[in-house]
């Protein structure tokens, strides 16, 4: 790729809607901090470039999340991050995060989201807080705890949920009366759906009522499914690298969202997780030029119908825009 164009890519101002903070820690902070070798961070913390799925995948979060349950290091992995990205000039990010799973040392998921808010405020750059609830067996307590909680913070650093983990073991459409109880509350919501699952799970999703999913590119799989996330105006929170890595598709080139986008589907490009994915906005940008049609002014405009899709306020995202390229 020419040197003038991947300038341009460092210095376009980006937009992040679908970031785990649990799979973006800081490598360097992490290996110094713990003694770690370059291979135990890969081994703990970085999945292979081909995983057998996505549960392989997900194994990548079990020693980040045992690190993050002190103040101290919640407070770590949010400010590193903010930093991170405040260097690849994103202008707005969304970062996500189960707070039922940081509680093992004795904070409670309120004082988990309080802690991560108060950090995410101390970085200069515009963010927010979707809190997740997770897939699972007998966890469903804690899921409801996340989305009161989601409401306390509603507009003071938290903007939506999210509903995450293996989902071709707990199917979306066990989650509906989540999202009920979350439209009663008057939260916003997105969804990991058609990733490790497929065509169902998407339309579960939209049943919901999510105007944002997480992944969803199994759609190309239904022209129907398609014409219906066109038709409610639904966006996909697309994440190329990972999506290879659990073998949702085989390369950059043959990756759905090139049809996608023909398709007319609003896309938005995301890292999914900048440490267990190994990439950053960047690198998924020049990946997708590198080995698609899509062009950099194509890229230009995801990042628009990001801000677009952002859960801001109208005001909100008329100043984002105008940072815009």
């Amino acid at each position: 790729m020419d040197n003038k164009l991947i300038e341009k890519i460092h210095n376009m101002p980006k937009v992040e809607l679908h970031l785990h903070i649990d799979g973006s820690l800081n490598v360097n902070r992490i290996k110094e901090k713990y003694n770690m070798t370059d291979e135990e961070i890969d081994n703990k913390m970085v999945a292979q470039d081909k995983c057998s799925n996505l549960n392989d995948y997900l194994i990548k979060f079990d020693f980040p999340i045992s690190i993050m349950q002190t103040k101290e290091e919640l407070e770590n992995a949010t400010i590193d991050l903010l930093n991170t990205l405040k260097t690849q000039n994103v202008v707005y990010a969304e970062l996500r995060f189960a707070p039922q799973f940081h509680t093992k040392k004795g904070l409670s998921q309120d004082e988990v989201v309080s802690i991560v808010i108060n950090a995410m405020k101390s970085v200069d750059i515009k963010s927010n807080l979707i809190l997740c609830v997770m897939r699972g067996k007998n966890n469903e307590k804690e899921n409801l705890e996340t989305i009161q909680i989601a409401k306390k913070y509603l507009n003071k650093g938290v903007c939506a949920i999210d509903l995450a983990g293996a989902e071709a073991i707990y199917k979306t459409s066990r989650y509906v009366d989540i999202f009920k109880y979350a439209k009663e509350l008057g939260i916003p919501f997105t969804i990991h759906a058609g990733e490790a699952d497929g065509v169902s799970s998407i339309e579960a999703a939209i049943l919901c009522g999510a105007k944002r999913i997480g992944h969803g590119v199994r759609a190309i799989e239904d022209d129907k499914l398609i014409d219906k996330i066109k038709e409610k105006n639904i966006t996909l929170e697309v994440c190329p690298t990972s999506n290879i890595q659990t073998c949702v598709c085989k390369d950059y080139s043959t990756h759905p969202i090139v049809k996608l986008f023909e398709k007319g589907v609003n896309i938005t490009i995301n890292t999914d997780n900048m440490t267990v994915s190994n990439t950053t906005l960047e690198k998924e940008y020049i990946n997708i030029i590198e080995n698609t049609n899509i062009t950099y002014n194509d890229i230009c405009n995801m990042n628009r119908k990001a801000i677009e899709a952002a859960f801001l306020t109208d005001k909100e995202k008329e100043e984002l825009l105008k940072k815009l390229i």
